[in-house]
């Protein structure tokens, strides 16, 4: 178990506004993102990460003018992923504020895009970020999907997390698409195989729907938690969650 977990609200981006959906399908408003970060900042979030869930050329301009905004008013790290496709585009992210990168579908696409990107930026910036489903076509019994969870690759999720850290990648988001938006908390099973593998932190994402399902994501593994709807929604507050797992004797940052 980490020294001190981290909490970070995730923020689903789509044209410059964050939406949220179960499944990753039937996407909905949620608010302005820049507006959001702030709030969760004060908060006291210790990270957030904006993930362009539409990222298409036409749109980067506003991912990049997000995390332009958000870089002005928030001093906790951010991380940004959705779109990244080239070493080139990290550099232009990290450029306008953004201090982690996360990368999915042109890794799988590509995978010696996370030595380019660890090599000119360093371990620290990249983050791995996998949609994962369980499935019976794989040894783990997990696979990576991509397209929002929507198409399957043949890839094993844990294979494939221990392939990108060898590869350079500093962090893995591992998000469970069965899980997400159900609220009824984290794949744990994911989770334990995922730190069994893996010599870099550990997020842990998907299905969070009450303060008590932060803990057991930590003590299943991982290091940090990350989560969207329940903060979106204000169903819960960033502190509730934080007083929750420090309660179930997790150490977190006031």
């Amino acid at each position: 178990m980490p020294l001190v977990c981290r909490v970070i609200p995730c923020l689903d981006v789509s044209a410059g506004r964050v939406v949220k959906g179960v499944n990753f399908a039937n996407l909905r408003d949620m608010g302005d993102p820049v507006e959001l970060a702030q709030m969760y900042f004060e908060q006291g979030a210790d990270e957030i990460t904006f993930l362009d869930v539409t990222a298409t050329v036409d749109e980067r301009s506003t991912t990049y003018d997000v995390v332009r905004r958000t870089a002005e008013e928030v001093f906790i790290p951010l991380t940004v992923g959705g779109g990244v496709r080239t070493a080139d585009d990290v550099a232009r992210l990290l450029a306008v504020g953004a201090d982690k990168i996360g990368v999915n579908s042109a890794a799988i696409a590509r995978p010696a895009l996370l030595d380019e990107i660890a090599d000119r930026f360093g371990a620290q910036v990249l983050v791995l970020s996998l949609d994962v489903k369980r499935s019976g076509t794989t040894s783990s019994g997990f696979v990576v999907t991509t397209h929002g969870g929507r198409t399957e690759t043949t890839l094993d999720a844990v294979e494939w997390a221990r392939e990108a850290i060898e590869r350079g990648a500093g962090e893995l988001l591992v998000n469970s698409i069965d899980a997400d938006g159900t609220k009824e908390g984290f794949d744990l099973e994911l989770v334990g195989l995922m730190r069994e593998i893996a010599s870099v932190p550990v997020i842990a994402s998907g299905g969070a729907g009450a303060a008590e399902h932060f803990a057991p994501a930590i003590q299943a593994g991982a290091d940090a938690v990350l989560a969207a709807s329940v903060f979106h929604s204000g169903a819960l507050t960033i502190a509730e969650v934080k007083a929750t797992m420090s309660a179930d004797g997790i150490e977190v940052r006031a």
